[in-house]
């Protein structure tokens, strides 16, 4: 039998394998770019997923998980009530380093959880992800940046993020430590949209945001496909 869920509501099946995107506009295109014939999983609250073959054939999800660490809580842990084992967050970030420009790759070899939900789920001040997708995702990404990011609960008026991070994001944290407690696999590649170093931002355009949405899809799914 299919567990109850109370925030996803499965109109197809799901792959053991998930990317998760947090805007599910971003999701809607990274579908469109990297699955055929995919079928809608998701569209209660607005959460969108959905399950087609990826390039290699395989099924493959694309699920939403909203803004920040209570609402990725909700969806990671349903999905892996519903069967998810393998989960790479494909995200958005803002770049701490004057190395790190706009469209940049960075993969997650940690995250320090600034943020509430990790902590209120267990998590210290450093949260790992699974070594092995790490390990995925920089052989598939050779030319990322990989290194700790900082994951924090704002995204005006934030608190400095701390010393040694090479990226800041609202995420990474909250999944690997839902990922931790049930016992998956959770990994985590993101993209540059946001310099922010000298405390200016500097934002990437609509367009560019687009085409860098996919590209982070391709990142973790080459890996996922590893």
């Amino acid at each position: 039998m299919t567990p109850e869920t109370h925030h996803l509501k499965p109109t197809a099946p799901l792959a053991e394998r998930v990317l998760l995107p947090g805007d599910p506009g971003r999701a809607l295109l990274i579908a469109q770019a990297l699955l055929d014939k995919p079928l809608m999983f998701n569209h209660h609250r607005g959460l969108w997923g959905y399950t087609g073959a990826a390039e290699d054939g395989e099924p493959l999800t694309v699920q939403a998980t909203g803004m920040g660490g209570p609402s990725a809580a909700i969806v990671v842990w349903e999905l892996i009530s519903l069967g998810a084992r393998r989960l790479v967050r494909v995200g958005t970030c803002g770049s701490l380093r004057e190395d790190l420009g706009i469209g940049d790759l960075v993969i997650a070899t940690e995250a320090l959880a600034g943020d509430g939900t990790s902590r209120a789920l267990g998590a210290g001040e450093r949260v790992a992800p699974d070594p092995a997708l790490v390990a995925a995702l920089r052989e598939a990404n050779p030319g990322a940046a990989a290194g700790p990011v900082a994951t924090g609960d704002l995204f005006y008026e934030a608190p400095p993020a701390p010393d040694g991070a090479l990226a800041v994001e609202m995420e990474a944290a909250t999944i690997f430590q839902v990922a931790a407690r049930r016992g998956v696999a959770a990994a985590c590649v993101l993209g540059v949209s946001d310099e922010l170093v000298g405390g200016e931002r500097r934002r990437i355009d609509e367009e560019e945001l687009k085409e860098l949405g996919v590209t982070i899809g391709r990142a973790g799914a080459a890996a996922l496909s590893a």
